[in-house]
């Protein structure tokens, strides 16, 4: 597990596909949820796109293109077609464009700040420089072929796997935007961000961080506002909190989750976990997550 892992894990994505289809004829979708998460991925054909604003381009077999937060955006075939707009089963002899679409969820709310180091709108090709784009697509293909469904478990997993090497793409690529996501591939950082994760309840601080970075306090912490804008004592705050409300929801004693992430005084525990969610430590053991 690396630091990233940690974090992906802790988000507990959720995929809903919605749409699994061959659409023929003379088609258009037009997409409009503010505020949601969801992506698209050609499957077969092609289609253009048009993000009012943002980008007018072509998709091709294996694009994917993701809206962190969605916006106005529409999908209609590249040549004329006609016949009225059907969705049919990707067996179909009928001409076509494949398209899987899904929205995705983040379990735990409270990490928007995932959705916030995004951009509006993440496009990414299939290509050379993305061999697991075009694999995750033939098995999307195959799996809604084989077994003619609009959805399945097989099918929300991959998506999910979409998700995650998406936004790896997107941060190796990005290396230059100072965000808390490029902590992740920060090769120094997060070795020491995996040490922390592993042991919350120990004593860490900037020297013993900085330590095990191989990096001087000094040259750690630097680094760490540089490439994230977020001080490292504000990240390990954060992360511990994070970690906190997924115990509490396990079932932990307000007592147990607070020593479990490093807090020696529940009481100062308390008050930073209710300055940081708006809700008590000890509500959040009484949730039901499905209505957060």
């Amino acid at each position: 597990m690396t630091a990233f892992d940690d974090f992906i894990e802790l988000l507990r994505l959720k995929v809903d596909i919605y749409h699994n289809a061959k659409v023929c004829g003379d088609w258009l979708i037009q997409e409009h949820e503010p505020g949601s998460t969801c992506f698209h991925v050609v499957t077969t054909g092609s289609c253009m796109l048009d993000v009012p604003g943002h980008i007018k381009t072509e998709l091709y077999e294996g694009d994917l293109i993701i809206f962190p937060k969605e916006l106005e955006h529409k999908l209609w075939p590249v040549h004329p077609q006609e016949g009225e707009q059907a969705h049919l089963e990707y067996q179909s002899r009928r001409s076509g464009t494949g398209l899987l679409c899904g929205g995705l969820k983040v379990s735990h709310l409270h990490q928007n700040k995932l959705l916030d180091a995004m951009p509006s709108v993440l496009l990414i090709r299939s290509g050379d420089s993305t061999p697991w784009l075009k694999k995750l697509t033939k098995l999307l293909v195959s799996e809604s072929t084989q077994y003619q469904t609009m959805h399945s478990s097989i099918l929300n997993r991959l998506s999910e796997l979409l998700f995650i090497y998406a936004l790896r793409h997107y941060l190796q690529g990005s290396s230059t935007q100072a965000s808390l996501l490029s902590l992740y591939i920060d090769p120094k950082i997060s070795k020491a961000l995996q040490a922390f994760h592993n042991t919350l309840s120990d004593k860490w601080s900037l020297a013993s961080l900085a330590k095990v970075a191989g990096m001087s306090r000094t040259a750690f912490v630097k680094a760490f506002k540089d490439v994230s804008g977020w001080t490292a004592n504000e990240y390990m705050i954060w992360w511990r909190l994070q970690s906190a409300w997924e115990l509490l929801t396990q079932g932990y004693s307000v007592s147990a989750a607070a020593a479990e992430v490093g807090y020696l005084s529940e009481g100062a525990f308390s008050r930073a976990f209710k300055k940081e969610f708006g809700i008590g430590a000890g509500k959040v053991r009484k949730l039901d997550l499905s209505e957060v």
